[in-house]
């Protein structure tokens, strides 16, 4: 110990204090890559937050010390991938912006002692606004939304009342709501507020579009503008021609394109027919008389008819008798009529123009690759007449039809994702990681040869040699307060040689180079000393052999 310690001493505070901060930068630098190694990987765990939503997730990572990464502007957090999961969990609602709006949770905390009429009434809005918000958030497609409602109160003594209203905001982030979402919406609010009504919800996107524009009174879709119809009746044709054809020609090998001249003009018809062929009896009267009349001539006046008796005797004068008959009926007859009264508000196709590209076919050949092989015209009659079928084609309207096989671009090998890359079984994140780790060694083994090593050889290449310290120690043991013995000031020659055997003994030293050199200067030393200082060469001596024994 007593000899390390003079070597620490005599390299000085300079050297140490260089390979002192050689020894804590490797230290460093193994600690480094180490760490980077053995550290777990970070995995996204929400992307395309809100600035709300992001800050709300991350105070509660921080609440719970689990380590976190911000990255795109603060829209996307990542976490270790064991904590990925339960993060996701427990931060569903926030990242859906549940944090962002209060629901009926305002009641929990809120204490009916201290609070007036007033605030409970803003509550109450407050948290039918946040409900209402949350459950819109749900519907696919929609990010973000806000709900603003105005719930009038019933002025004292007044007869008119005041319909409640809403504004619903939606955040689609670039996407575009179908009609029958928008639908959904509108009658989601009047439905969850008394007495409100559809057509008093407006609904906007994030870019300022009316999204219930063309609501009728009901809350149904009125008729669309007059663009949009001929778009979704285009596209309906177009995805009825592809969706026929592509159960046999197979998916993605046939794309339709249709352009449809539609009239918009509003007819209203009203029509009355009356068909004298279907007579139906609607009442019949008959009316039956039979009369029946006789009269008789008076007899004459005579003598006899004044006789007591003779007014029996007397016979009359001619006579005379009727019978009369008639017979009366009517019929009413309703005859058919048909009123018919029709008006046509939505568009009418006048004519269609359709583009048909259908793919060829693709057998495989005799080494394994596919070919391309165009369709005969046999099968290209056949899909022709199929998309006639589908669309209705009619000739006199002036439709066109034009079906025509080219070969399709090969998406598969083109977007296909390459095979992971293997080495000996080794993917190549696990041959990174491990050579991550072998370049660390060789850093470490580099600094170590190159950098440690000539420090301290340079070090202790101006120390004396070991012999000399050895003997200055033992003399310094033996003599015990005896004065040092100085260090010889030019290079000692031994007594009993001269010039001839210096010579030979440099020859010698030039022969054994680095070992000779050192054994000549430890003889030249040990011989110099042991001339100058005889008694303390022999106890020096005396104490080996006493250690010895």
């Amino acid at each position: 110990m007593n000899g390390l310690s003079e070597q620490m001493r005599a390299l000085g505070p300079a050297r140490l204090a260089a390979i002192a901060g050689v020894a804590v930068a490797l230290i460093g630098l193994v600690i480094f890559f180490a760490t980077r190694l053995t550290s777990e990987p970070y995995e996204l765990l929400y992307s395309g937050l809100e600035q709300a939503d992001a800050q709300s997730i991350v105070q509660t990572l921080e609440a719970q010390n689990i380590p976190f990464q911000l990255a795109n502007n603060g829209t996307e957090i990542l976490v270790p991938a064991s904590s990925r999961d339960r993060m996701r969990l427990e931060t569903a609602e926030q990242a859906v912006g549940g944090s962002a709006s209060v629901g009926y949770e305002v009641f929990d905390n809120s204490s009916a002692l201290g609070s007036t009429n007033f605030i409970q009434n803003v509550n109450l809005v407050r948290a039918l606004e946040g409900e209402l918000a949350r459950t819109i958030r749900s519907i696919d497609d929609v990010r973000h939304a806000r709900v603003h409602l105005v719930l009038p109160k019933r002025e004292v003594f007044s007869r008119e009342t005041l319909e409640p209203s809403a504004s619903v905001v939606v955040a689609t982030g670039g996407r575009t709501l179908d009609a029958s979402q928008v639908v959904a919406i509108q009658n989601l609010v009047a439905a969850a507020v008394p007495k409100m009504t559809t057509q008093r919800v407006s609904i906007v996107d994030e870019s300022g579009a009316m999204l219930t524009r063309g609501m009728d009174e009901d809350g149904s879709m009125a008729a669309l503008t007059q663009d949009e119809m001929r778009r979704a009746e285009e596209q309906r044709l177009a995805r009825a021609i592809e969706t026929l054809l592509s159960r046999t020609l197979g998916p993605g090998r046939v794309r339709a394109e249709v352009t449809a001249s539609m009239n918009f003009d509003r007819v209203v018809t009203n029509e009355e027919l009356f068909d004298p062929d279907t007579q139906v009896a609607r009442s019949t009267v008959t009316i039956e008389e039979n009369a029946s009349s006789q009269d008789q001539e008076p007899s004459p006046v005579t003598v006899g008819q004044n006789l007591p008796e003779g007014q029996f005797n007397q016979e009359g004068g001619a006579g005379s008798q009727t019978n009369e008959s008639r017979t009366e009926e009517t019929v009413n007859y309703e005859i058919s009529r048909t009123v018919t009264n029709s008006v046509r508000e939505s568009g009418v196709v006048d004519r269609l123009s359709v583009a048909v590209l259908v793919d060829g076919k693709r057998p495989t050949g005799a080494d394994g690759t596919p070919t391309y092989e165009a369709r005969t015209e046999e099968d290209m009659e056949k899909i022709t007449a199929l998309v006639r079928s589908a669309i209705g084609y009619d000739q006199q309207r002036g439709d066109q039809l034009e079906v025509i096989n080219m070969e399709f671009a090969d998406l598969d090998s083109m977007f296909a994702e390459e095979e992971p890359w293997m080495f000996m079984g080794f993917t190549k994140d696990e041959i990174m990681r491990m050579a991550e780790g072998l370049g660390v060694a060789i850093v470490a083994i580099l600094v170590i040869l190159l950098v440690v090593r000539p420090l301290v050889t340079k070090a202790f290449e101006s120390l004396p040699s070991g012999a000399d310290g050895g003997a200055t120690g033992l003399l310094s043991a033996e003599a015990a307060g005896a004065p040092q013995l100085p260090g010889p000031v030019t290079a000692p020659v031994p007594i009993g040689l001269g010039d001839e055997d210096m010579e030979d003994l440099d020859e010698l030293i030039d022969i054994e180079k680095v070992e000779g050199r050192v054994k000549a200067s430890s003889l030249r030393k040990i011989g110099e000393i042991v001339d100058k200082h005889p008694e303390e060469a022999l106890s020096i001596v005396r104490n080996w052999l006493y250690q010895d024994a």
